[in-house]
């Protein structure tokens, strides 16, 4: 497996759960019948006799084998004629993780249909963003999803659609409008069709008093697989948050976003079983891309099981996988945000990065309200810091190059680090930019480009963690012991970290 390539087919991560396993019979059989939730969003379960389907931890009396179907995914059971189960809501499950761990075809077109294109520029849109066809997209969407991208967008609109309907007091007619359907029928027929409840019905069913009565503001909760950690991962959004643009404030990470309709607010929680996420949009058609990015930025998706697993496999690693299982890795909202953050943080400290980065968006940054907090700009574009006089910059006059030069091809499109970026292409255009080198880029792969196999044996602090655990502590051993780590080297790089008293390592007060 090549760095950059991600999983290769995805079948090769630690619990062999692979895109394929819904063909297992006899393993699904035996995960159903043990309700077992590390399983839920790998496959479906469809009952024959009463029609519906299920996650595979659904809490009911499980159906004889007989009259189980599996399906890879809630739109295969929608398009077979299946409507979710009222008990354990399928529709709330998290996302595979397949998709965030690989970087081919179906992944990054399923990463693209996360984020609203096919809602917003149909399937010839995501047919183009992806360089393919439209048929050959649908082939291999079907061949491995039982779904086209139509179909797999209006199960994610049926889902948004639900989220709004028992989440607001929206009027339903706005809920059409902001779910992304055409009309108020398709909108009534399809919540029909997949929760076998109208949408007044579906509102019936939740007490209303938990509706917040500000217009634009939700309440999600945000499912993920146990367990998950959250000391590092809200350790280090907090103390490497841009002031203005992100803040901890009562216990939650709070930050901007840059929306296809406009902006939005973010306040997210670390709960037990959740992850509470505070929505506040300035256009209520962004919400499913808004909770898509921040579900990517906090690593909701991973399989913590198969990645600690694999990692347990080295002695000298087990004990800090043992200590606190279930890292994941801090990612980000924004591609092209981070990597300019990686380049303002090139050589110096958290702090002067922070100040530097803070500088820019007072500058160039689209100013917003916060009533309820001190954020006050959305990030700059790369259109917007590529009209930036260099000679503006607090920076050496090398890094001005690179930060010029990066922002420059952003801006126009040369350089692509998107959700549907080809991860090997990406890799290899910022090698070949000046002052980018295997740290920088590595840091980009783990963080913007999702890649779950980035390393970084160079890193002082990695090479440190190290040499106090026992490992190879120089570049060259330290690549070679990772190896038996692929494909989940970006979580050992977690682990290790995590020996630090940095405060990246822990939750702020």
């Amino acid at each position: 497996m090549q760095n950059g390539n991600g999983n290769g087919n995805g079948n090769g991560n630690g619990n062999g759960n692979g895109n394929g396993m819904y063909t297992d019979r006899e393993r699904c059989v035996r995960a159903v019948r043990s309700k077992d939730a590390r399983f839920d969003g790998w496959f479906f379960t469809a009952v024959l006799t009463t029609g519906i389907y299920c996650r595979p931890s659904c809490p009911v009396v499980p159906p004889k084998p007989a009259n189980m179907v599996f399906h890879p995914s809630a739109a295969a059971c929608q398009q077979a004629g299946f409507r979710a189960c009222k008990r354990c809501r399928p529709d709330t499950t998290p996302g595979s993780p397949e998709w965030n761990q690989r970087a081919d075809l179906v992944a990054r077109a399923m990463r693209l249909i996360a984020d609203g294109v096919v809602d917003r520029d149909g399937v010839p849109g995501l047919a183009a963003r992806l360089g393919y066809s439209t048929r050959q997209i649908e082939r291999q969407l079907l061949a491995e999803l039982g779904a086209g991208p139509l179909a797999l967008a209006r199960a994610q609109r049926a889902q948004t659609a639900r989220l709004l309907i028992e989440t607001t007091r929206l009027p339903m007619a706005d809920v059409t409008f902001a779910a992304g359907f055409a009309s108020i029928r398709t909108f009534n027929d399809t919540v029909r069709d997949v929760f076998a409840l109208s949408p007044s019905e579906l509102r019936a069913r939740v007490p209303q008093q938990n509706a917040p009565a500000t217009p634009g503001i939700l309440q999600l909760r945000l499912p993920f697989r146990a367990p998950l950690n959250p000391d590092n991962l809200f350790g280090h959004l907090a103390a490497t948050g841009v002031p203005g643009v992100e803040e901890w404030r009562d216990g939650a990470f709070r930050r901007t976003l840059r929306l296809p309709y406009g902006h939005g607010i973010v306040a997210l929680t670390p709960n037990p079983d959740h992850i509470g996420c505070r929505l506040t949009l300035s256009d209520l058609r962004d919400l499913t891309v808004a909770s898509s990015r921040c579900r990517r930025m906090l690593d909701l998706d991973a399989d913590p099981v198969a990645v600690d697993d694999q990692l347990r496999t080295d002695p000298l690693l087990a004990p800090l996988v043992d200590k606190a299982p279930g890292r994941r890795v801090p990612r980000t909202v924004d591609e092209a945000e981070f990597a300019v953050r990686a380049v303002l943080g090139q050589q110096v400290s958290t702090a002067a990065a922070r100040t530097h980065a803070a500088r820019l968006v007072t500058a160039y940054g689209d100013p917003i309200d916060d009533p309820e907090g001190g954020l006050t700009h959305l990030f700059p574009t790369p259109e917007a810091l590529a009209a930036v006089d260099p000679e503006h910059l607090a920076m050496p006059r090398t890094r001005r190059t690179t930060f010029t030069t990066l922002v420059g091809q952003l801006a126009d499109g040369t350089l692509n680090l998107g959700v549907d970026s080809d991860w090997a292409e990406a890799r290899a255009r910022l090698l070949a930019l000046p002052g980018f080198g295997p740290w920088t880029v590595d840091v980009i792969a783990m963080r913007a480009l999702g890649d779950p196999d980035a390393f970084l044996p160079t890193d002082l602090g990695i090479r440190r963690a190290a040499q106090q655990s026992g490992l190879p502590s120089t570049p060259a051993a330290l690549t070679a012991r990772a190896a038996a780590w692929r494909p989940w080297r970006a979580y050992a790089v977690q682990y290790l970290w995590a020996t630090d008293s940095h405060p990246i390592n822990f939750l702020p007060a």
